[in-house]
């Protein structure tokens, strides 16, 4: 297996603490992602589970 190349979140802090990791360098096409708290732990989803979540998350939330 390819292992993932995480990348961290925009809406991460700066200074390193509180940072959000994402990773798609699954064969299958999952997303991964990981807290700069507990890196050992992983979350795996679909994209289309992740754009699910994104649509209701959005729609119940205003931004700004």
């Amino acid at each position: 297996m390819t292992e993932p190349h995480w990348q961290k979140s925009s809406f991460s802090e700066a200074a390193g603490a509180n940072c959000v990791y994402v990773a798609t360098a699954d064969p299958a096409g999952r997303v991964h992602f990981q807290e700069s708290d507990d890196p050992a732990t992983t979350l795996t989803t679909t994209p289309k589970a992740l754009a699910a979540l994104i649509r209701t998350v959005a729609s119940a939330h205003t931004f700004g």
